[in-house]
């Protein structure tokens, strides 16, 4: 802006997003005032002016009866409390997290098989199994990354209904958008899946932008120069009223969900394209969208809420930072495994025995080494197979009730994906020329499993 200058202003006592808010509003009274864009992670003010800045004394007086103290220099918070606030943070993050796990290992989505021939309103159940698992760790992980973004565009000083609506907005956007692309799924009729490396890409590309994020919501140090500022037009835009991008913006993140690849909703995807019906696609798609909202309207209510408070704002913040960068790891993690890339779940296979004995190995019928497992919605049994390299195998897996990702196999031991049909035995054969350690995986490498290949004859 012609002929204006900026200055900072390091604040005291800012710790939420409608504190933000409230200091930019008021701030814009000033006269000379043209911007302001507050940050409760940086503890700062950037004020952009017109003739004199408006002075400490001043800033200090209008502010006083909110109890905001500003400076021109940085404020040192106690030590001792911040450490206090983040293990406090950490221990709820960690009580949230084992709850997340223990639900995933209770393989209640095992219980669910969805096909062609399933009736539509399994679908809404398949949905809500979906919206508390793999659906809060990417659309669920995406929906904690933005909330205060969105909290900042809206009305955090109005009421609960205001302050959810950018998070019915982005359950709106998605409900829309799967109806409308799952009944072109239906009318196109044929299987349409991202490569596993487009998958790839996809994954890690949104989950380093969840993980940055999550940086920016924990505020530690050094780490606040990785945070997404919100750009300087857009801040001005908002504190001056304006609500269309507040509006559109979850509406399209929302409605971009669909492209997420998560085991349920490309499993429910699947059966769109296998009715080979517009209509039929829509509802498929539509129901089990329905199905996800209770959860990750669950995310919002919780993100609307405790955001707008000044003194849980910011463990909020931190809790919900740390369950980001928990969830966007656990993506990136996951993808090395589908791609048989080093992973953190290597650590568990490198601390398993290499057992020696000719027992190990599999029976040769036929000239083929058989080899047999079970595949669940829990994992794989066994999970650790040993086979002789230079002889072709014959891998029987029967499905005893997968769900999502895990009814397709994926190893660099053979092309393709080896799909699986509950309550039915699939059958892959493959030759392994060298000896080594090879993991096998769902197709979104959630569930692992490795094959140790020796040396013909030992």
């Amino acid at each position: 802006m012609p002929g204006t200058k900026e200055r900072v202003y390091y604040v005291e006592g800012m710790h939420c997003v409608s504190c933000e808010l409230s200091i930019e509003r008021r701030l814009l009274e000033l006269k000379g005032v043209k911007a302001a864009d507050a940050s409760s992670g940086k503890s700062q003010v950037l004020i952009e002016y017109e003739g004199q800045p408006p002075s400490i004394v001043a800033l200090n007086k209008l502010f006083a009866e909110d109890g905001y103290r500003f400076s021109e220099r940085p404020f040192q918070p106690a030590a001792g409390r911040r450490a206090k606030d983040l293990v406090i943070a950490f221990g709820v993050a960690l009580v949230l997290l084992t709850g997340f796990v223990a639900l995933e290992r209770t393989g209640i989505s095992g219980l669910l098989n969805v096909n062609a021939s399933t009736s539509l309103p399994v679908f809404f159940a398949f949905g809500l199994v979906a919206g508390f698992s793999s659906c809060a760790a990417l659309a669920g992980g995406l929906v904690l990354s933005m909330s205060k973004q969105w909290m900042k565009a809206s009305s955090p000083s109005g009421t609960l209904a205001q302050r959810l609506q950018p998070h019915l907005l982005s359950n709106l956007g998605r409900l829309a958008s799967y109806a409308l692309l799952g009944a072109l799924l239906g009318a196109v009729g044929s299987r349409v899946q991202l490569s596993l490396r487009a998958s790839f890409v996809l994954v890690v590309v949104v989950s380093g932008v969840m993980m940055l994020l999550g940086l920016q919501m924990l505020g530690l140090g050094a780490l606040r120069k990785l945070s997404i500022p919100m750009p300087k037009a857009f801040a001005r835009y908002i504190a001056r009223g304006a609500g269309l991008s507040a509006r559109l913006m979850p509406l399209i993140i929302g409605a971009s969900t669909f492209f997420l690849p998560c085991g349920f909703t490309i499993t429910a995807q699947g059966v769109a394209l296998l009715s080979g019906s517009a209509l039929s696609g829509g509802l498929i798609m539509f129901l089990f969208a329905l199905g996800t909202a209770p959860g990750l309207l669950a995310i919002g209510l919780s993100s609307a809420t405790l955001l707008r408070s000044p003194r849980l704002s910011t463990q909020f913040s931190r809790v919900a930072g740390i369950l980001v960068l928990f969830f966007a790891l656990s993506n990136i993690n996951a993808q090395f495994n589908a791609l048989g890339l080093p992973s953190l779940n290597d650590l568990s296979l490198s601390r398993r025995s290499v057992a020696s004995a000719d027992a190990d190995l599999p029976p040769v019928i036929q000239g083929k080494q058989l080899v047999t497992m079970e595949a669940s919605a829990l994992g794989y049994q066994p999970k650790h197979l040993k086979v002789r390299s230079g002889i072709p195998v014959r891998w029987e897996i029967k499905d005893v009730g997968t769900s999502g990702c895990t009814n397709a196999i994926i190893s660099e031991l053979f092309d393709g994906q080896i799909d699986l049909t509950p309550g039915k035995t699939s059958v892959r054969e493959f030759t392994p020329t060298k000896p080594g350690r090879y993991k096998f995986s769902c197709w979104m490498g959630m569930v692992t499993g490795s094959i140790e290949v020796v040396q013909a004859g030992r």
